[in-house]
C-alpha cells in the first residue's frame, strides 16, 4: 500500500515540478542618453571652474 502513494504521488507531482521554474529578472532600464559624469568630467569641470575664478580676478584687478 505504501509503494502504491508513493508511486501515485510521484506520478502526479512530477509534472508539476517540470512545469515550475524561476523566472528571469526583467532587463535593467537602459542608461540615460548623453555622457556619463565620472571622476575625470568632475576633475575637468573643477579644473574649469578654478582657471575661470583665478581669471577673473586677475583681470578685475587690473
Amino acid at each position: 500500500m505504501g509503494k502504491r502513494i508513493l508511486i501515485l504521488f510521484i506520478i502526479f507531482l512530477l509534472p508539476f515540478i517540470g512545469i515550475a521554474q524561476v523566472v528571469p529578472a526583467p532587463a535593467p532600464p537602459p542608461p540615460p542618453p548623453g555622457l556619463p559624469v565620472d571622476g575625470f568630467m568632475v576633475a575637468l569641470f573643477l579644473i574649469a571652474i578654478i582657471y575661470g575664478s583665478v581669471k577673473i580676478f586677475k583681470d578685475s584687478s587690473s
